[in-house]
C-alpha cells in the first residue's frame, strides 16, 4: 500500500473498502499510532457500506472513555477480501487506521525521499 504525507506531515494511505453489495470504494485513511484497533470511521459512513453491527464497545480515548459501535467491515488487501473490526463513532473527521495494520505489514517512512508504504511482511 502506498501512502502520502499531508501538508501537516500526517501519514495517509489509500484503503479499499468493500460494501455489502460488492462495490469497492477507495478512501484516504490516516495512520494514527495512538489508535490500537484496525479502523475507525464516522457511523454514517459505515452505515453507507451496509456492514453488520456487532455490539457497542467502550474505548479509552484522549478525551476519556467513549462509547463506540463495532461493525464487521471488509477491506481488500493484496487482492483478498478481509473482514476486520471497524469502530464507529460520531464526528470522526478522518478515517483512522490503527496499529493492527502493523501486525502483518511493515511500515516504511522516509519523508525526505517522499516514501511512505505499508508492505506485506
Amino acid at each position: 500500500m502506498n501512502g502520502y504525507f499531508s501538508n501537516k506531515g500526517e501519514l495517509f494511505f489509500d484503503v479499499d473498502l468493500i460494501a455489502t453489495d460488492g462495490l469497492v470504494i477507495t478512501i484516504d485513511a490516516m495512520l494514527d499510532t495512538g489508535f490500537t484497533d484496525w479502523l475507525a470511521m464516522d457511523i454514517q459512513d459505515i452505515e453507507s457500506f451496509g456492514w453488520p453491527f456487532i455490539k457497542e464497545q467502550n474505548k479509552q480515548t484522549a478525551g476519556g472513555e467513549t462509547k463506540f459501535e463495532l461493525y464487521a467491515g471488509i477491506v481488500l488487501l493484496d487482492g483478498i477480501h478481509k473482514t476486520i473490526p471497524v469502530l464507529g463513532g460520531e464526528e470522526i473527521t478522518h478515517v483512522l487506521m490503527g496499529l493492527q495494520w502493523l501486525e502483518t505489514r511493515r511500515l516504511v517512512v522516509d519523508k525526505k525521499m517522499n516514501l511512505l508504504t505499508l508492505k506485506k511482511s
